[in-house]
């Protein structure tokens, strides 16, 4: 990856500092009613600590080109609004999964749709992929609305397809390509 933020409606998609673990422990605990039914890691007690596990993990999956996990911030007052990321990359095949999450008091301002589109485009430009796939919970209405929003072509419903606090879920597999 050329260059580690990126900017796009209003939005700055970069890496994960150690400073932003406070402000990430508190949008996890603000979102468990509206995250946590599809997101097993969002409990409300997450502490900054768990945050810097994640974040080092990150570093570790971009250092192995597996995965590139952002934090999305308000690019006019660098609040932090959520994560999201090009995850279980597959060079041979040139695909990888897009995830995201948006803290409570953000949602439905279109935060999702703008990463969405700007990691996808990001994907298909600087990291050479010819497909995303976004991967949704059966009843995860707001993402299955978001994955519609960016054009996401709802390929099938996958038995299985997802593990969410160690249960078996079917799940919505999108397919974004280049156009």
């Amino acid at each position: 990856m050329t260059d580690s933020h990126i900017h796009f409606s209003g939005l700055v998609l970069r890496p994960f500092a150690d400073t932003d673990a406070a402000a990430f422990a508190a949008a996890v605990v603000e979102s468990v009613p509206s995250v946590s039914p599809w997101m097993a890691w969002c409990a409300s007690d997450y502490t900054a600590a768990d945050a810097l596990e994640w974040f080092a993990m990150c570093r570790a999956s971009e250092a192995a080109g597996t995965a590139f996990e952002f934090g999305i911030f308000c690019e006019q007052t660098g609040d932090f609004l959520g994560g999201a990321g090009l995850n279980d990359i597959r060079p041979l095949h040139r695909f990888c999964n897009l995830g995201y999450w948006v803290r409570q008091s953000r949602q439905g301002q279109g935060v999702a749709t703008r990463s969405v589109q700007a990691l996808a485009a990001h994907g298909f430009g600087a990291l050479g992929l010819h497909r995303v796939e976004i991967v949704v919970a059966v009843g995860n209405t707001a993402s299955l609305a978001v994955a519609a929003k960016c054009g996401a072509f709802d390929e099938r419903v996958a038995r299985n397809r997802l593990c969410i606090d160690g249960r078996a879920v079917d799940a919505h597999v999108f397919s974004l390509v280049p156009e």
